[in-house]
């Protein structure tokens, strides 16, 4: 066994892509398979505010996709503190799951934990014509900043990592609605 082996991985698919905001010891372009992105999931602390909360997002299933994000490696003296950090970070109706990443030079990691908002918990929005979505992401604001930000910077951000927008069709095309901050 490599320590490798017993560090931690967390695969990001939306801001932890590109401010993780933990210490890692590597991270690596991956994706998983069998989920799409979807911002269904409300944001009431960090991208909106209770009385208007944002749009961030959510994986659903779906079997023939793949969803582009960033694994990171957490060594194993950090690992408790990362994960209480993250834990806090994702209070809004997230909850950890284990899921299997898929790296660009063939290998996979196993385990990874992920942090995912289903349709069972009280800030979950669901779907809406993408119009609308556009608008409350326009107009929405936060602790953390503009919801357009979020959208804007997500899209960048894969962009850089190779991701095809074919295959992120709702994100990249919300991106494009919203245009630059």
């Amino acid at each position: 066994m490599t320590s490798a082996d017993l560090d931690l991985w967390i695969f990001g698919y939306g801001s932890l892509v590109w401010r993780p905001a933990f210490p890692f010891a590597e991270r690596c372009p991956g994706w998983v398979e069998g989920w799409a992105r979807r911002f269904w999931q409300a944001s009431t602390d960090h991208r909106g505010v209770p009385e208007d909360p944002g749009r961030v997002v959510t994986l659903v299933p779906a079997p023939e996709s793949r969803c582009w994000g960033m694994a990171y490696r957490v060594a194993p003296d950090q690992a408790s503190s990362v994960i209480a950090g993250l834990d806090h970070r994702e209070q809004g109706g997230y909850r950890r799951v284990a899921v299997d990443v898929r790296l660009p030079q063939g290998s996979m990691l196993s385990g990874a934990v992920m942090y995912l908002a289903t349709e069972d918990n009280p800030n979950y929005l669901g779907p809406a014509p993408l119009a609308e979505i556009a608008a409350q992401v326009r107009r929405c604001r936060g602790p953390s900043g503009p919801n357009a930000e979020y959208v804007l910077r997500l899209a960048q951000a894969l962009r850089e990592l190779g991701a095809s927008e074919d295959e992120d069709e709702h994100l990249f095309e919300l991106a494009a609605r919203i245009g630059p901050s």
